[in-house]
């Protein structure tokens, strides 16, 4: 059964910029790609892929259009709101906001190593400190079939109980990126949009290969786990991605709320780092990481019937229902 649409009733389109892109569905019809200003989405032609493999020359293009009158047009609330683009690869960042890694850090310290609690948190601290002077980012594939819209039903599957929130920036990008330097790596960055990267906590690590490492394939990967979008906010006008606020609410309690200031590797350093391993490719999605305040720092999962509705500054938000394999 696919996922059931839920009315994007949180965000006011007003507040992601003069114009951003993003994939709809009428009621009648194909999926087409839209030109969204204010509370009206003009058709284009294509994809949102289409235009970003040709991102110099589309964005001029766009701005030209959002001012002009004619062609297609819908009004917002008539349309279903679609992940606003197929990305070609999906790229997740890992461990890469301070404040939670500490929190992770100190507690298994505390827990497992008998460190008092100041004790443990010092050498988490310390640690960070030595990664940030030291370390690379912590990059890995996610799969493009866990991509759903930002209204959708999550299914929680049935495989695993532990299911977790992680809200995140994501770059998407716009310029083909091959062993670029930090320096120039934000102007392959075609925008940026929200990405909601669900974890099943109880399948990370297997008991039957201890000391092998992470399974993400299993935890990470479930249908509708990459609630993505509403929509490709142009870089331009999002501006500093290093000074964005990330909010996620559980049924209405705020579980995260941080600056994308905390992250160890910022946005740019994270470009670098994956364009040293592989080209990246205009429609490729690059995850950042998730700020402190996962379920399973408190131990609060997941479960049918839950509401997760996250923001982040300048680029919309997402509300997304739980539901169970059997709904």
């Amino acid at each position: 059964m696919p996922p059931i649409h839920v009315p994007p009733t949180a965000v006011p389109p007003a507040h992601v910029g003069p114009f951003a892109l993003g994939t709809f569905a009428a009621p009648v019809g194909r999926p087409f790609a839209g030109l969204v200003t204010g509370e009206v989405v003009r058709e284009l032609p294509g994809t949102v892929l289409d235009l970003l493999a040709d991102w110099d020359a589309a964005l001029p293009r766009l701005g030209e259009l959002a001012t002009r009158v004619g062609g297609t047009r819908w009004r917002l609330d008539d349309l279903r709101v679609l992940p606003p683009l197929a990305p070609g690869q999906v790229l997740q960042s890992g461990a890469n906001y301070r404040q939670h890694v500490v929190d992770l850090v100190a507690a298994e310290r505390h827990s497992v190593h008998g460190r008092t609690t100041a004790e443990a948190r010092a050498d988490a601290e310390a640690m960070m400190d030595e990664r940030i002077a030291r370390g690379t980012p912590y990059v890995f594939l996610g799969s493009t079939r866990a991509v759903c819209g930002a209204y959708d039903d999550v299914r929680l599957p049935a495989r695993g109980g532990q299911h977790d929130w992680e809200l995140e920036l994501a770059a998407v990008i716009g310029r083909p990126a091959w062993r670029v330097p930090r320096s120039e790596a934000l102007a392959h960055v075609a925008g940026y949009t929200i990405c909601n990267d669900l974890t099943t906590r109880d399948l990370v690590h297997r008991a039957d290969l201890k000391g092998i490492g992470t399974d993400w394939y299993a935890s990470k990967n479930a249908p509708t786990f990459l609630p993505t979008g509403p929509y490709l906010v142009p870089a331009a006008f999002v501006g500093n991605p290093m000074d964005l606020r990330i909010t996620l609410r559980h049924n209405g309690v705020t579980r995260q709320d941080e600056s994308t200031k905390d992250m160890i590797f910022d946005v740019a350093r994270l470009v670098e780092y994956a364009s040293s391993v592989q080209p990246l490719l205009p429609g490729d999605l690059l995850l950042t990481g998730s700020p402190a305040g996962n379920g399973a720092a408190s131990g609060v999962f997941l479960t049918a019937g839950d509401v997760l509705e996250g923001e982040i500054s300048g680029l919309g938000g997402q509300r997304n229902r739980c539901v169970g394999t059997e709904d």
